[in-house]
């Protein structure tokens, strides 16, 4: 159960309800946490359903979800909540749905055939068009534009604001329906913002949308300022445009005990974190992450780099990191490093959802698997690309989402002088502004999976890596390059526009980031001689002030004309 602040109305399954209390529906969604801290950054008070009755006794009920559809409605049934939740809806009395809470108020989803929704709304949810060849889930800060003559609870014009999600509401008829709030794009425009009565939903998720988010929920909780006016749900005066998606800017903290016991971050030079016998100490991990926050990071990454020697489960300083942090940063927070099953010292076994649900309850809202995943990939090919279930991927994806499961790639060059000298997919090394050529002249190289941080090498490589994670169920993928971390002269392109190739996962580029244009370089499209990638992550030049975000992202904006959140 998530935090809550001692209060007679907190306590779960009480009836004390006030004008500053709201209750949570939590059905075991991986984002309850972070939906709690930011209602109660708002002033409110959270009190949760805990059985059916708590539902139709709320005076403003919160339905954030993610996940899949099915999962979902079967959770709902199973409590014993879903009818109440229609018989609340139809009441029309204050209601707030986040992503898998917008949509299932649909009638139903391609993603579950022959599952209804709770059908407050007409239609049914469906997924992003494969012949768009977009990446999905579809990750980003995408505009928002009110489809409405009166836009409450949204702003108007609205900010951009953060999206995850494989499956969206069609557009309506003609354009318009007075439930249609607001509309975005990917590749085709969506609806992404409903409102019936008051009821009001969102695809986009308001508690990761930074201080927009936050005034968002502000505005619902503290209700209408004037009353309905006759026009509200009418086309508004000018038609809706919202911007293209924006491009991510990740920062990112790897952070290990040093020699003290204190948990620092750190910063390797090719995986070595270790200077003059120290680790290197760049700061503390709270404080480090809500200053990026605040300069303007679209996401914040927590490597845990030293958990593959660690019981994950007691490593209660790394969960208090991720709690603290999750009260003050209102923008996607992903952590890894030992999402895996173990067996603790005194025989009792944990699964990899365990470990997941505890990061989870903590406040991330995704979860990074390293050397587990080349070990999952080996039996995956080693069983001919059959798929049992059991992996931690495939476990926490088929319980979170596939966009609550990110693979964190550790990857180096393996040089050979011909493509007929190996079976791995190769690429070609030593072109205009790319990476050198091998030792001895070799033009050709592929890129090896490491495991337990750069420390063993794999027969796996990052092509069969993968295809094996999109298989399984994986989300996105945090590309590193070992050659590359660290030196600051730029991303591995050669890598990024392979991997970029071989599956339709978003891919963050990762490792050599040491000026604003290798930014640009790694999200400029391939066509374009640049990675192609979806977002582009970086940690020491950030931690030692050399490069401001402000800076990467006006550069991109302004320079190199990507789009970005600002």
């Amino acid at each position: 159960r998530p935090r809550a602040p001692v209060s007679v109305a907190s306590v779960p399954g009480t009836a004390a309800m006030s004008d500053k209390t709201v209750t949570l529906l939590d059905y075991g969604a991986g984002n309850v946490q972070s939906v709690y801290n930011a209602i109660a950054s708002c002033g409110y008070t959270v009190s949760y359903v805990e059985k059916p009755e708590d539902i139709l006794s709320a005076a403003r009920l919160v339905f954030p979800g993610v996940g899949a559809f099915g999962s979902c409605v079967s959770m709902l049934r199973e409590k014993g909540y879903f009818e109440p939740l229609q018989q609340y809806l139809k009441e029309d009395r204050p209601f707030f749905g986040i992503c898998l809470g917008m949509q299932t108020l649909f009638e139903g989803s391609e993603e579950s055939e022959g599952v209804a929704g709770l059908g407050l709304l007409p239609g049914r949810v469906e997924r992003f068009p494969r012949d768009l060849g977009l990446a999905v889930p579809h990750i980003a800060w995408s505009g928002v534009a009110p489809m409405l003559e009166d836009a409450w609870p949204l702003a108007s014009p609205s900010p951009r604001c953060y999206f995850v999600h494989s499956y969206r509401v069609p557009m309506p008829a003609g354009g318009h329906a007075p439930w249609a709030l607001a509309c975005s794009e990917y590749g085709e425009r969506y609806v992404c913002a409903v409102r019936r009565g008051n009821c009001v939903a969102t695809q986009f998720h308001p508690e990761k949308s930074g201080a927009a988010g936050l005034a968002l929920l502000q505005r619902w909780l503290d209700g209408r300022a004037t009353p309905v006016g006759p026009n509200a749900d009418a086309p508004p005066s000018v038609p809706p445009a919202p911007p293209p998606p924006g491009r991510r800017v990740i920062a990112c903290l790897d952070v290990r005990s040093n020699e003290a016991g204190d948990l620092v971050v750190t910063k390797g030079d090719q995986y070595d974190v270790k200077e003059s016998g120290t680790v290197r100490n760049l700061g503390k991990p709270v404080s480090l992450a809500e200053r990026y926050y605040q300069e303007g990071a679209d996401e914040v990454t927590f490597l845990n780099i030293t958990a593959f020697r660690e019981i994950v489960l007691a490593d209660q300083p790394m969960l208090d990191v991720l709690r603290s942090s999750a009260e003050k940063v209102f923008v996607p927070l992903t952590v890894g490093g030992g999402i895996r099953a173990y067996v603790d010292k005194d025989g009792k076994s944990y699964s990899s959802v365990e470990v997941a649900d505890a990061y989870f309850r903590a406040g991330a809202d995704k979860v990074s698997i390293g050397s587990d995943a080349v070990d999952a990939a080996r039996v995956y090919f080693a069983r001919d690309r059959k798929l049992d279930g059991s992996t931690s991927i495939e476990c926490i994806s088929k319980k979170y989402g596939r966009q609550a499961v990110v693979i964190s790639i550790d990857p180096r060059r393996v040089y050979v002088a011909d493509r007929a000298d190996t079976t791995h997919a190769c690429v070609e090394m030593g072109g205009p502004g790319g990476s050198p050529l091998g030792p001895n002249g070799e033009r050709f190289a592929w890129y090896c999976c490491t495991l337990k941080g750069g420390r063993e090498d794999s027969d796996i490589d990052v092509v069969q890596l993968a295809e094996a994670m999109e298989a399984m169920g994986a989300g996105e993928i945090l590309l590193n390059c070992i050659n590359r971390d660290g030196q600051g002269n730029g991303y591995e392109l050669e890598l990024v526009r392979q991997v970029k190739a071989a599956c339709s996962m978003p891919v963050i580029a990762s490792s050599g980031a040491g000026k604003p244009e290798h930014f640009a370089d790694a999200l400029r499209p391939a066509s374009e001689n640049g990675g192609g990638a979806d977002a582009a992550l970086a940690a020491g030049i950030f931690h030692r002030h050399e490069v401001p975000i402000e800076d990467v992202k006006r550069y991109l904006d302004e320079e190199a004309k990507i789009p970005v959140r600002r």
